[in-house]
């Protein structure tokens, strides 16, 4: 399975570096492509200045995008959107196939002083349920946020899923890169599966605090192995990913057999 990551800084309105991305990842036979967050929409901080009529307005526009894009390469096209829906503004993470759009809504959302995402967005507050899992050509993906990589209770609904890859668009800044990068190896081995992680670059400042988007999109392997990575400028990135090698470290190690036994 051939997938891609395309690390960039927020593009606002603008189309032309998803055009020419999208493109060329095509001419690779690429058949999954990934964005990391508040590529499309405003960073946060920024969103909370802005009207609900000009979000809603870009996300419509985005939207459309990337439906043409996701029909035209018969690519599917995974992008963290921010939402409008009567009058309330939702943080989600969609899927643009070829013929159809399908959304994932973030469950788990930073609820911290200096960045409070739950109090600004109206994401419902309920018991964790499954991501948002899909096929391609047999090679099975869940979506989840950058956030949610945190929780054991998500990663107790994909592993019930038997999921190949876990596809996790990020926003990572604040020089946490040695413990994300970290967390993903270890979730990826722990739970047997490859991990994609994208995450945006570029800077947001606000007065004398400035947030730092490092980049670092990364592959981990279903062995918990740095597969690829990223530095902290603008790329794309193409992997490599195998069903095959999933079964095999899955029954190298057992994990799951060992659950199973105790659950009968």
């Amino acid at each position: 399975m051939r997938c891609a990551v395309l690390q960039l800084s927020a593009q606002g309105m603008s189309s032309t570096k998803l055009y020419n991305y999208i493109r060329i990842a095509h001419t690779k036979n690429v058949k999954v492509l990934l964005l990391g967050e508040y590529i499309l929409n405003p960073f946060f901080k920024e969103l909370q200045n802005m009207s609900i009529a000009m979000i809603k307005e870009q996300a419509e526009h985005q939207i459309k995008i990337l439906k043409e894009l996701a029909s035209t390469y018969k690519m599917v096209i995974v992008a963290p959107l921010v939402i409008v829906k009567r009058k309330k503004v939702y943080k989600t993470v969609a899927k643009f196939a070829p013929a159809s759009t399908a959304y994932y809504q973030q469950q788990l959302l930073i609820n911290y002083s200096h960045w409070n995402e739950e109090k600004f967005f109206s994401n419902s507050i309920d018991a964790i349920k499954s991501p948002l899992i899909f096929k391609v050509d047999g090679f099975k993906f869940a979506i989840i946020s950058g956030f949610e990589l945190h929780f054991d209770e998500i990663f107790a609904q994909i592993s019930s899923k038997n999921v190949d890859a876990v596809l996790l668009p990020s926003v990572s800044t604040f020089d946490s890169f040695e413990r994300w990068k970290t967390l993903v190896l270890s979730r990826a081995f722990t739970n047997n599966c490859y991990i994609l992680r994208a995450n945006r670059i570029g800077e947001y400042t606000q007065e004398e605090f400035s947030w730092k988007f490092y980049g670092d999109s990364i592959l981990a392997s279903p062995n918990g192995e740095l597969l690829s990575h990223l530095g902290n400028k603008e790329e794309l990135m193409l992997v490599e990913m195998s069903h095959s090698e999933v079964v095999q470290t899955r029954r190298t190690w057992g994990f799951k057999d060992i659950i199973k036994r105790r659950e009968s």
